[in-house]
């Protein structure tokens, strides 16, 4: 068992200066007096299992130097623990991601190791939500993964999967968004659904749809993961010169101010068919669901370490 011991999960990124930046943690950490125990991922699958060594080894603050993927893999793997032992323990971040969107909601910067690991020895801890989708995959299985940030359905997560893998060349976040939306701009812009949110039904075509327990990379600004509800953008087929607004008013931040733009709050969303749309779970592409499957919000249920 370890109480005061922290349990520090580095995750690497290919080509960023990986080896001074971990250089760099251990130094903050060391000149704060903290005593640690640090493992390094290899690829982004053994973060699942790295994780979980971590929890079953009784580390009671976990720490992961990374980004909305492996913190999503060690939400999960929390959520897969008893209530009673999850409660024992408090998740902290030092953004080193491709995507920080979690960190940044927080105003935690990659740049600014130093403070990050002053503001994670205060301890100051805060309930947060999550998100859950549950589905049926291809294999006639029902299944759920839960996510901090958010669920994307449709054309945006096809983009934040491209923007995904162009920040890894192209560094800039607007950057890589603003590139992959011109390799996709030509594609398959909207999909026939059918969506059932509070007490309305959405029966038509459908450009893509966010369901954010957090910002949202920006498509639900106004959702924050402790109140207890999910906030959803239904986002119909504008015109190209309006599409190009919309993207304008994404990286601006007003993303809510576009007229195709229609925002709801709630605290479950059915989608009953999707006609095959891409889904994406912070930022990641998953396999798309098979049927209808449904999005809900877990009130409270992490230990977050937050900013004092």
């Amino acid at each position: 068992m370890y109480m005061d011991k922290w349990g520090i999960l580095y995750c690497p990124k290919s080509g960023y200066g990986s080896q001074k930046f971990r250089d760099r943690v251990e130094k903050s950490l060391k000149e704060n007096g903290v005593d640690y125990d640090l493992v390094q991922s290899e690829n982004s699958g053994s973060v699942d299992r790295l994780v979980k060594m971590l929890i079953n080894n009784g580390y009671k603050t976990i720490v992961i130097v990374g980004g909305d993927s492996a913190l999503n893999d060690a939400v999960n793997c929390l959520m897969a623990v008893d209530k009673d032992t999850r409660d024992q323990i408090a998740l902290g971040v030092i953004p080193h991601g491709v995507m920080n969107d979690f960190a940044k909601f927080w105003e935690m910067k990659e740049n600014e190791v130093e403070q990050n690991v002053k503001w994670l020895k205060s301890r100051r801890v805060r309930k947060i939500d999550l998100g859950c989708i549950r589905y049926t995959n291809r294999e006639h299985q029902k299944c759920h993964r839960y996510f901090l940030n958010c669920v994307n359905v449709g054309f945006i997560a096809a983009i934040m999967n491209l923007r995904r893998k162009t920040r890894h060349f192209l560094g800039s976040r607007t950057l890589s968004f603003f590139f992959s939306f011109l390799l996709l701009v030509f594609q398959r812009l909207e999909y026939k659904m059918k969506i059932k949110i509070n007490t309305d039904t959405i029966d038509r075509k459908v450009m893509t749809v966010c369901v954010g327990s957090a910002r949202g990379y920006g498509q639900t600004p106004n959702a924050v993961p402790y109140n207890g509800w999910l906030d959803v953008s239904v986002v119909y087929h504008p015109e190209m010169f309006q599409l190009f607004e919309g993207i304008y008013l994404f990286v601006r931040g007003k993303f809510l101010n576009h007229k195709s733009v229609h925002p709801y709050r709630t605290e479950e969303v059915n989608f009953e068919s999707t006609n095959n749309a891409m889904v994406g779970i912070d930022g990641r592409l998953m396999k798309s669901p098979v049927g209808p499957f449904k999005v809900t919000v877990e009130k409270e249920v992490i230990n977050f370490l937050i900013p004092a």
